[in-house]
C-alpha cells in the first residue's frame, strides 16, 4: 500500500504567512504612496486652468482703488469689492461681500486682521493688515503670494541680503512659491493679498499660532467657518 506524503504542520504554514504579510503590506503602501504622489504631481501641472483672477488685473484694481480713494482705506476696500462684483458673475465664482466679517490672523509671529473676499482650493483674495504694525515669518507656502500695498509700507528681507526690500502703496510684493522671508508691516499697513496655488496646504501655517500661543478659539472657529463656507460655495459652482 502506497504511503502518502505527510502534510506540513499547520504552525509552519502560519509562520510563513506571517513572514510574507509585512512584505505585502509595505509593498502595498509603497504602491499607494507612489500613486498618490503621481496624482498630486499631475494635478500640480494643470492647476493653472482653475485660476480665475488675473494678477495684472488685480494690480490695475489696486491702482484704481488708490486713485479713487486716496488716504481712505474703507473707500479703497469698497472700490475693490464694487469692481470685483461687477467683473465676476455669481455663476463663475463666489465673492464674500460681507465687510463685517473681519477676524484676527496670527501666523509666523505676525498679527493682523483679515477680511476674506474669496477662498477656493486654488486661490484666495483677502484684505490683510493692521494699523499698529507687525512683523514675522512669511511662511513657506505651495503658492505664489501677491501683496498689493494699499496703505503704509511693507518691508522684507531674505538671508544673505544686506538691504531690506521696501514696498509702498501701488507696489506689489510677490513672494514666490517656496520662498520664505522675514517681513514687517511698518507702523501700520493694509494690503490686498492674493495667493494662487494649493490653498488648503497654507492653512496649517495660518492656524498653528492658535495652538502654540494665542489659544484664541473663537478666532480659530470663525476663520475655519468663513474659509470653509467660501470654499464650499465655490466648489458648488465648479470653482476649484
Amino acid at each position: 500500500m502506497a504511503r502518502t506524503k505527510s502534510e506540513p504542520p499547520s504552525d509552519q504554514c502560519n509562520t510563513a504567512q506571517q513572514k510574507s504579510d509585512p512584505l505585502t503590506k509595505w509593498a502595498t503602501r509603497a504602491i499607494l504612496l507612489f500613486i498618490t504622489l503621481a496624482t498630486f504631481s499631475w494635478l500640480d501641472t494643470i492647476k493653472d486652468r482653475w485660476y480665475v483672477f488675473d494678477p495684472v488685473h488685480l494690480h490695475e484694481l489696486q491702482l484704481s482703488a488708490l486713485a479713487a480713494s486716496p488716504n481712505d482705506t474703507a473707500g479703497m476696500i469698497s472700490h475693490i469689492l464694487s469692481n470685483l462684483t461687477s467683473t465676476y458673475t455669481d455663476t463663475r465664482l463666489s465673492l464674500n461681500t460681507d465687510t463685517s466679517e473681519w477676524v484676527f490672523n496670527n501666523a509666523g509671529g505676525a498679527m493682523g486682521a483679515m477680511y476674506v473676499i474669496h477662498a477656493s482650493i486654488t486661490e484666495y483674495l483677502i484684505i490683510f493688515g493692521t494699523p499698529l504694525g507687525t512683523e514675522g515669518h512669511s511662511g513657506l507656502h505651495p503658492a505664489d503670494d501677491y501683496f498689493h500695498i494699499l496703505v503704509g509700507e511693507q518691508w522684507a528681507f531674505q538671508p544673505g541680503a544686506l538691504e531690506m526690500e521696501r514696498y509702498r502703496p501701488g507696489d506689489v510684493h510677490l513672494m514666490r512659491r517656496g520662498v520664505a522671508k522675514q517681513y514687517k508691516m511698518h507702523e501700520g499697513c493694509w494690503a490686498m493679498e492674493y495667493a494662487r496655488g494649493w490653498i488648503p496646504l497654507m492653512m496649517p501655517f495660518g492656524l498653528a499660532d492658535t495652538f502654540s500661543s494665542t489659544l484664541d478659539i473663537p478666532t480659530l472657529y470663525n476663520t475655519i467657518r468663513i474659509t470653509g463656507r467660501e470654499m464650499t460655495k465655490n466648489l458648488l459652482l465648479g470653482k476649484i
